[in-house]
């Protein structure tokens, strides 16, 4: 099935829609054991996939296949109009924004596109840092809701998402689209969701993780765990790492650490 996104209800310019089919390269690290789990891993803003794929392959995690994809690139607010890689754009962080709902839809449109490929028996999910992580926690709401924000369903399976140094997107707004759906709430209780955070973030402050996990679990997210780390600013840490293997290896109910 393939997930588009069209700009019929969100306001003037075509933007969205036309940077929908400029995504960068996709770098893919395959299982080096059997193959149980498909996770697509998103970075930050001004990244792109080959580094994470490259810290994602060297991890005791042998049965999952990882999809790292490259954000379009295009102006973003938030650094002055200065295009770089970036999965919608943004101004300052707010619970009501981004303002760029097409960017955002666009690329959890992407994301789905990329798991939809995958075989029946394996568990899929998502994580990403930061913009990423914003990005995975939308995809989030989009399962629970069963659709996307313009109404296309959404029919991936997830069975994990993970969310570094990051926060959700419209978080006052899909809270209440998800609590006044039954459905959409007992979609929400079987996806869990782990939430890392340094406490030293300097770019994305801590609080608005904790902000972010909090709502989520009001939502009906039941298995919101939100970790933070002392001393930690807006990058990653083999403990934080170390205990995201972890919590993947429990949650998605994959095989030994080793091949």
């Amino acid at each position: 099935m393939s997930y588009g996104y069209t700009n019929s209800s969100m306001g003037s310019g075509s933007r969205g829609v036309r940077m929908t089919n400029e995504f960068g390269r996709t770098y893919v690290v395959r299982p080096k054991g059997k193959h149980q789990a498909t996770i697509v891993w998103l970075h930050g803003l001004g990244d792109n996939g080959s580094s994470w794929s490259q810290l994602l392959e060297s991890l005791p995690l042998p049965n999952i296949k990882w999809i790292c994809p490259t954000a379009p690139t295009r102006p973003v607010t938030l650094l002055g109009g200065y295009s770089c890689a970036a999965w919608f754009d943004m101004g300052e962080l707010s619970e009501d924004g981004p303002a760029d709902f097409e960017g955002l839809e666009a690329s959890a449109a992407h994301i789905a596109n990329l798991l939809s490929a995958e075989p029946s028996d394996v568990k899929l999910g998502i994580g990403g840092f930061s913009m990423g992580a914003a990005t995975a926690l939308y995809s989030a709401t989009c399962f629970a809701l069963g659709k996307f924000g313009n109404g296309s369903p959404y029919t991936i399976n997830l069975k994990a998402v993970v969310g570094l140094s990051g926060w959700l997107p419209y978080s006052r707004h899909v809270r209440n689209k998800i609590e006044g759906s039954h459905e959409a709430t007992r979609r929400a209780s079987f996806l869990p969701i782990l939430l890392c955070h340094g406490n030293s973030d300097e770019v994305i402050p801590c609080n608005y993780g904790e902000r972010s996990s909090q709502i989520l679990s009001l939502a009906g997210f039941q298995y919101v765990m939100f970790k933070t780390y002392e001393g930690l600013g807006h990058y990653t840490v083999p403990k934080e790492m170390d205990e995201m293997c972890t919590w993947l290896t429990s949650r998605l109910g994959l095989g030994g650490a080793r091949a």
